[in-house]
């Protein structure tokens, strides 16, 4: 079983940064895939972005060139660099973990991300 903490959640205005963080409770060494979804009120949860254990990316075409994601193997750790910062980028950010190549297995509690002046 894996557990996921999501933290760096907040209130920021349009243009400004966040970083998000989601520590596992055990080594992500064998863990696939880690990835960053988004679930604003009244819209499904979808993909903002993954990284696999070999470092490949992916984002969703709304982040690129805003966000970046990253992992630090040794610390359990990924994040999510968030910049330029737009009022639709408002949600609750969940953290997951993917073993193999199927939907996500695990998911942090998430965290919520307000952009507003």
């Amino acid at each position: 079983q894996v557990q996921l903490v999501e933290s760096g959640g907040g209130l920021v205005q349009p243009g400004g940064s966040l970083r998000l963080s989601c520590a596992a409770s055990r080594t992500i060494f064998s863990i696939y895939t880690m990835g960053w979804y988004r679930q604003a009120p009244g819209k499904q949860r979808e993909l903002v972005a993954t990284i696999t254990s070999g470092g490949r990316l992916n984002y969703a075409d709304s982040v690129k060139g805003r966000f970046t994601i990253s992992r630090d193997n040794a610390k359990n750790t990924v994040y999510l660099q968030m910049n330029s910062l737009k009022p639709e980028d408002t949600a609750v950010y969940y953290c997951e973990a993917t073993v193999g190549t199927g939907p996500p297995d695990y998911w942090g509690q998430g965290t919520q991300v307000t952009v507003s002046s």
